[in-house]
């Protein structure tokens, strides 16, 4: 599995990079037909509260991408919500299967 993660606007810390595998690594235990992750971070301009936003697509073969975008005050918060707001259509995919 390939998981791919950018930074847009700021240079992303060792620490949040391994947030970011650590969280991804434990959905694609759940959910092992993920084959690619996309994370892509952003720092959204002007510098106000909930500026950090978290993309994230997953490839699964077969089926069509799975994408979630959310905002929040901090990138950890971000990706936990996109990825609470990813897991129904996972669920969805995996029932069909």
């Amino acid at each position: 599995m390939d998981v791919k993660i950018k930074a847009i606007h700021f240079d992303i810390s060792e620490k949040l990079v391994a947030f970011v595998n650590k969280k991804i690594d434990k959905i694609t235990r759940r959910f092992e037909a993920i084959n690619d992750v996309d994370v892509t971070l952003t720092l959204v301009k002007p510098e106000t509260a909930m500026n950090k936003e978290a993309g994230i697509k997953l490839h699964i073969p077969g089926s069509a991408d799975l994408f979630a975008s959310k905002t929040a005050d901090t990138f950890e918060e971000a990706v936990d919500l996109a990825l609470d707001a990813l897991e129904p259509q996972l669920e969805k995919i995996k029932a069909k299967k």
